[in-house]
């Protein structure tokens, strides 16, 4: 199934494939994650769902059942 994925604040949308990693998803956006350990545990790649749910991009896919997703992106100094 197909998902319309929003990056907020920069507004770039694309579309994406339920189980496809959010990191590839970014990539392909031409959207900058950082990342550190690759595993979650680090937390370099945290992003935040519409809900304010805090996700690490890297161990992160999207979910099924979406036709829409928004993650919103921040920046932390550190990485």
């Amino acid at each position: 199934m197909s998902v319309r994925v929003t990056f907020q604040p920069d507004n770039v949308t694309v579309s994406a494939e339920t189980g496809e990693s959010l990191l590839a998803v970014a990539k392909r956006a031409g959207i900058f994650i950082p990342t550190g350990c690759l595993m979650g545990s680090c937390h370099a790649c945290e992003v935040e769902l519409e809900d304010g749910t805090p996700i690490c991009a890297c161990i992160s896919a999207i979910p099924a059942g979406n036709e829409e997703l928004t993650i919103y992106l921040y920046s932390d100094p550190v990485w």
